[in-house]
């Protein structure tokens, strides 16, 4: 299974509302547990992106903030906020679609998971995805062209 290209269809679910474009698959044990789109506006929460919402999800389902074992994909590297989070919830392996250099705190921009000060690694892998960057670009062009 394609986890990734399930993540793609979270973030084109947020591209549709109108949301950045973010979309989120924890997996464990090779079973889907949670999977989560950016809904920042909708829900009017600063704490609104995918990262968390499927950290939340996953604590839930599994009774248990420590997500060790899990795997997460997200079609776009984190930002700071999301990073430390992935890291607090012991995410075993973070698999990320495509860069963020402008916020990204996974190695673009800062490489929050690097550091020590989590007490924990968490296994970051780099799968660039196309269909990742171009989904950003769309909505990012979309919205500049509306705004003009």
């Amino acid at each position: 299974m394609d986890y990734m290209e399930i993540a793609i269809e979270e973030a084109k679910k947020a591209y549709n509302k109108g949301e950045v474009p973010v979309g989120v698959v924890i997996v464990k044990d090779g079973e889907i547990i949670s999977r989560q789109h950016n809904l920042k506006e909708e829900r009017k929460l600063t704490t609104g992106h995918a990262e968390i919402l499927a950290i939340e999800e996953a604590s839930r389902l599994l009774d248990n903030w420590r997500l060790s074992g899990c795997e997460m994909y997200v079609t776009l590297e984190p930002c700071p906020m999301c990073a430390s989070a992935i890291a607090q919830s012991r995410i075993s392996k973070l698999f990320i679609g495509t860069f963020n250099k402008d916020m990204g705190a996974c190695g673009s921009t800062i490489n929050l998971l690097d550091y020590d000060i989590f007490n924990w690694k968490v296994d970051v892998k780099w799968c660039y995805n196309q269909i990742c960057s171009d989904l950003l670009t769309r909505f990012f062009e979309n919205r500049r062209n509306k705004m003009n």
